[in-house]
């Protein structure tokens, strides 16, 4: 039996007469949306330690960081597998997934922790898809790349690490990141351009 069989058949069991007596089938139906909501009301102590951390490392930070990423491949996955991918979602996840990474990327080039040259390409491609998808309405069709997702880990992974140490790996992994993260970028637009997303 595969994973999203799995789940399909706990959620049916979940929601007959003889499944339990709370609504589980709902339960998991709803969850990522409030791991999604969670992620961005973590926003807003995350953003307060990171500003005020000395030279831009914190490890309190470090963890609500790590800890909202997590959340963003669980409902990821759940959305999938537990066949619980909502309009709300597929708005709501993107968006603080790029929240959660731009506010990382401005506050580690104001430490110094980040070169301004490698954190201002990601800022400026996403000012410029989330403008292209309002103009065109299809930020609800959007549909992740498996590139996009390559490039989103990195950049995380990398993002958690510069908040924790000073070692030059993470600059590097986030440069690949980026570089990825453009392209993805340019697939997003060539999807658009051809009606497909």
């Amino acid at each position: 039996m595969t994973g999203r069989q799995g789940w399909a058949l706990l959620a049916a069991w979940a929601g007959s007469e003889g499944g339990w007596p709370v609504h589980f089938g709902q339960m998991v139906a709803r969850l990522p949306n409030v791991l999604t909501v969670a992620r961005l009301v973590a926003l807003v102590p995350f953003v307060a330690l990171l500003a005020t951390a000395t030279h831009g490392r914190s490890r309190a930070a470090a963890v609500i960081y790590v800890a909202a990423a997590a959340t963003d491949f669980l409902d990821g996955y759940l959305a999938r597998h537990a066949h619980a991918s909502t309009r709300f979602g597929r708005i709501a996840d993107p968006l603080a997934d790029r929240l959660l990474i731009n506010m990382a990327v401005i506050l580690l080039v104001y430490h110094g922790r980040l070169p301004w040259w490698l954190g201002a390409p990601l800022l400026i491609r996403d000012a410029y898809l989330l403008l292209v998808f309002e103009r065109r309405r299809v930020a609800t069709e959007v549909r992740v790349t498996r590139v996009g997702k390559t490039a989103t880990a990195l950049i995380m992974v990398s993002l958690g690490a510069l908040m924790l140490t000073s070692a030059g790996w993470p600059v590097l992994m986030f440069g690949a990141g980026i570089a990825l993260s453009l392209t993805a970028g340019a697939q997003y637009l060539m999807r658009i351009q051809e009606g497909v997303t």
